[in-house]
């Protein structure tokens, strides 16, 4: 594997998001001096965070998923995740409603949820279902190790006897074809195929490699952690200074300097200098790129995934009449995807997903009220050109209304809308495309095809963050900052291992 030659003593990590972070843990567990810069006063990156009238509310994703993959940043700097962060199950992991009035509880354990599929869609359901969390846990085992926790230097690379095992069990066939395999009903398929959505690829095109996503959401379980998702970048944050990290917020890095093929200093908008032996690079890659000097040689331009608005609403306490997390899929389910992906246009009937952070933590809310997230696929700005600054906000109502209509009529007689975000927002934070998922998990796009974390050229720069290696999510993400830490001093042998799901919980 290809790693920085030459002294590595000092690294300067760009970015306190989760790939930042996990880096920055990672280096420090290793040896390293490492100083991270961060443009914002506070760590996250894409979990970002606004406190409005009183409400904490994250800006980032709000699913949490491989607890254990948060637990190895903490383990690299001998810290104990239990003592900085507390994750409570949420169960279900979702509520699912479909046009036609019926929902399905989304639950983790085994047993539970077979009981569930079989009161909703019959007995035969149930015992697909059975078969197929055995499928996923065993494509998780095959993927996680060989492909999504590793490095790639070429192609070459994935011809391992692990490859040949994943193509037995249909890990490249279709994603939705192998689903249809265990489960008949469409309503209990989207359960297990709408995660493509994170991918940024329709489940008709994407291939079952990508069905671990399901696993994570369906089978490890979904957690959330009290103080809301801001808890977990600041918990690492926290433990990383502790462990010597020198971390320096409200700071831009305006340029690298270079000798020859090394980086050997990182500049600041405030003038600073930061001497480094190697720099960890988090920041988006169109502005990865301008700092680097470089421009990628792809013979196909990069394809991103599709973008979101999404609403943040305060209402009043709704008890459990709401889950913590609600999908709500509309009736052109099958459309949607070429409505936001090929036509570049808003859904005709929206599948919107529902978040009540205040389920898990009610002091996210004042007294007698709730927080929700409500988020809506859309076109990315290569994809549509919709004037974001003039439908945005009247969008963001649709959304409140489609989705108090649909789960809780009366929902939004008292809605305070308190912040809107649309892909033009994204646009203006850095994000190629206005989206937060960075690039579309086509085949094109993935593994040793995905933009490379070495930059050719350059001895000492190593990318992390979702738009390189293994890709788009939490999970990812801590991953590609180990993935990075990697590149600069080589493999560690004591990585903790898996904890894998099949059975009840």
């Amino acid at each position: 594997m290809r790693t920085v030659p030459g002294p590595t003593d000092h690294v300067v990590v760009v970015g306190a998001g989760l790939s930042g972070l996990s880096a920055a843990m990672q280096l420090a567990g290793r040896g390293r001096a490492v100083t991270v810069v961060e443009r914002y006063a506070f760590p996250g990156g894409r979990m970002g965070q606004a406190d409005i009238r009183g409400y904490r509310i994250d800006t980032g994703p709000t699913v949490l998923t491989m607890p254990d993959i948060i637990e190895e940043a903490f383990a690299a700097v001998g810290a104990s995740m239990t003592e900085h962060l507390d994750l409570v199950p949420v169960d279900p992991a979702y509520r699912a409603t479909f046009a036609d009035g019926s929902a399905l509880d989304v639950q983790t354990d085994a047993e539970a949820m077979s009981a569930a599929i079989e009161a909703f869609a019959g007995p035969a359901q149930a015992a697909g279902y059975r078969r197929l969390r055995t499928w996923l846990t065993e494509l998780y085992r095959l993927e996680f190790d060989g492909f999504i926790a590793a490095n790639f230097e070429s192609p070459l690379s994935l011809l391992t006897p692990q490859l040949a095992r994943l193509a037995a069990i249909g890990g490249f066939r279709g994603w939705e074809r192998m689903i249809g395999k265990f489960i008949t009903d469409e309503r209990v398929q989207r359960i297990f195929t709408f995660q493509a959505l994170y991918a940024g690829v329709p489940p008709q095109q994407a291939l079952a490699a990508y069905a671990v996503i399901a696993y994570m959401d369906t089978v490890a379980g979904v957690y959330f952690p009290r103080g809301g998702m801001r808890a977990v970048p600041e918990a690492l944050a926290t433990a990383a200074a502790a462990a010597g990290v020198e971390f320096r917020y409200g700071s831009i890095v305006t340029a690298l300097e270079r000798s020859g093929s090394r980086v050997t200093a990182v500049r600041t908008s405030e003038g600073d200098r930061i001497d480094c032996d190697a720099v960890v690079l988090t920041t988006e890659l169109p502005l990865t790129y301008q700092l680097l000097g470089r421009t990628p040689r792809r013979p196909i331009a990069m394809r991103p995934a599709p973008s979101a608005v999404v609403a943040h609403v305060g209402v009043p306490a709704v008890g459990d009449r709401l889950a913590h997390h609600n999908i709500s899929f509309g009736g052109k389910w099958a459309g949607t995807f070429d409505e936001i992906i090929r036509d570049g246009v808003l859904m005709s009937d929206p599948s919107l997903l529902v978040t009540r952070p205040t389920a898990g933590d009610p002091s996210l809310a004042p007294p007698g009220r709730d927080l929700l997230y409500v988020l809506a696929p859309t076109p990315n700005l290569e994809a549509g050109a919709l004037d974001w600054a003039s439908i945005g906000t009247e969008y963001a109502r649709q959304m409140v209304a489609t989705a108090a209509q649909r789960l809780l009529p009366g929902l939004d007689d008292d809605a305070d809308v308190l912040e809107i975000v649309t892909p033009a927002d994204w646009a203006r934070q850095g994000m190629a495309a206005g989206t937060p998922f960075a690039l579309a998990h086509t085949f094109g796009q993935t593994g040793p095809f995905r933009p490379a974390n070495t930059v050719r050229g350059i001895d000492n720069a190593v990318l992390a963050g979702g738009s390189t290696v293994p890709g788009v999510g939490m999970p990812t993400a801590l991953l590609s900052g180990r993935l990075a830490a990697d590149r600069v001093t080589g493999v560690v042998s004591d990585v903790s291992p898996r904890i894998i799901s099949s059975g009840s919980r």
